[in-house]
Formats: structure tokens, C-alpha cells, sequence
């Protein structure tokens, strides 16, 4: 991995399969609340899945991925784990992003070697207008500006990134610090989320939890199956709040 090219290849292979086959990552944790003078409270479990499928950006030369995906993830009790349908007499709104997609060029992935593995590490700070200005949304915006910041750490044997499988077993960890959820109506009180969570590849889709299989099953099945084709722009829990909720 000694040249950007290489580095996105390997990691190509760790988040999804070069061959084009769908990849589903399954992943668990916990959301914690914060605020000023406040203790942190956890407030939510967190389980999701995001399938994949891998494909060669034609426009932009042989080097070049776009990966599409969708992803599902629910808000659990954080004591009992169970999907919550309510939040403090609120309705929950669960992440339904279609697509979640991406496109990559060769950059020099920010890797560390830990020995028997690697780990490729992916830091985005997040800053655009949002698209629940305040004036239309006084008690689901935090503010006119969507800030959060997402990290992401994939991790692979080396011994599995020096062979020739178009795809790789690996693991992640994924942390998030993000505003209040729309749906918690919190306003523009100070304060907000971090979300705390670690996951790995399966080897399909069946793997993924059965109560979440048929959560899935039963409210939005395409998420059960990667995009075909590309489509933009990319859905977010701000977007898709916006949708249910259209401004007057």
C-alpha cells in the first residue's frame, strides 16, 4: 500500500469486494446525550446494517469506485435492546438512508499497522446548510448549519490484504458527535449526541440478526438488497425527517 492506488484497493476490499458482490456490515452500540452542566445519559442502544455493492467508475478511469449502498439502523431501549416505537411520548424515527453512496479516487488512505492487522481510519467533519432551517423547523433544528463528525476505522489482517480475494473479512468502529435528532425535539438547546459503535463484515446478508431481518422484512425490505444503480442526492435522518414532515 504504497501508492494511493494500492491504498484504495486495499481498502476497497475491507469495506466491500472488488468483484461486485453485495457486502453487508452489521453494527452495535450506544448513544449517549450531552449538555452543559449536565451528566451524560445514555439514551439509546443503536444496532444497523449497510449492504453494498462495489462498482468501477468508468467515467473516471480504472481506479476510480462508486459504492452503493443503503443503510437501516434503529434506536433501542438502552436497557432491554428492544426497537423503540417511542421516545418520551415522541414517535421514533428510524435511519432509513437510500442511498448512502459514495465515490472514491485513489487517495492516500490514512492507514496505522498494528502488527497482524491494519487499520484504515477515515475522519469527516461535517458542516453544510441544513435542511431543517430553524425558522421552519423551531423545535426539530439544533441550527441552520449541520455540523457533526463522523470516524470511521475499518480493520484487516494483513496476511488476508496480501492475498489475492477480491474481499476481505475485516471489523469496524464507527463514533459519530452529532446535534439532537430531529425527531427529539429538543430545539436549539445547547447540547447533543455521540454515538458509540463497533461491527464487522458478514459473510451475507442471513447473518444479519433475525429481529432485525424482520424489522426490515416488515417496514422497508428493499434495505435488505445494495442499489443497482447510482442515484443522488444521498439520503440523511435530517432529509428523510423533512420528507415526513414537509414544511407548511
Amino acid at each position: 500500500m504504497t501508492t494511493p492506488v494500492q491504498s484504495l484497493r486495499s481498502l476497497a476490499r475491507t469495506r466491500a469486494s472488488l468483484d461486485g458482490e453485495e457486502v453487508t456490515y452489521w453494527w452495535s452500540g450506544n448513544v449517549y446525550a450531552w449538555s452543559p452542566d449536565e451528566p451524560y445519559e445514555h439514551v439509546f442502544g443503536f444496532e444497523g446494517v449497510n449492504v453494498a455493492r462495489l462498482v468501477q467508475d468508468a467515467a473516471d478511469g480504472p481506479d476510480a469506485y462508486r459504492l452503493l449502498t443503503r443503510e437501516a439502523a434503529f434506536y433501542l431501549d438502552p436497557a432491554t435492546r428492544e426497537i423503540l416505537e417511542t421516545w418520551r411520548d415522541l414517535p421514533v424515527v428510524h435511519v432509513w438512508n437510500d442511498p448512502a453512496n459514495q465515490k472514491w479516487r485513489p487517495f492516500p488512505v490514512p492507514t496505522t499497522d498494528l502488527g497482524d492487522q491494519v487499520c484504515f481510519s477515515l475522519e469527516i467533519p461535517l458542516a453544510y446548510p441544513s435542511p431543517l432551517p430553524v425558522a421552519q423547523y423551531p423545535l426539530h433544528s439544533a441550527g441552520d448549519t449541520y455540523r457533526a463528525l463522523e470516524l470511521f476505522q475499518f480493520f484487516a489482517h494483513s496476511a488476508d490484504l496480501a492475498g489475492p480475494a477480491p474481499s476481505v473479512p475485516a471489523t469496524m468502529s464507527w463514533t459519530r458527535m452529532s446535534p439532537w435528532l430531529p425527531w427529539m425535539a429538543r430545539g436549539q438547546r445547547p447540547g447533543g449526541l455521540t454515538f458509540h459503535c463497533r461491527g464487522r463484515k458478514l459473510g451475507s446478508y442471513a447473518e444479519v440478526p433475525e429481529r432485525t431481518r424482520a424489522y426490515i422484512a416488515d417496514h422497508q425490505p428493499r434495505f435488505a438488497r445494495a442499489p443497482e444503480k447510482w442515484s443522488e442526492p444521498n439520503e440523511t435522518s435530517w432529509t428523510y425527517f423533512r420528507t415526513l414532515n414537509p414544511p407548511v
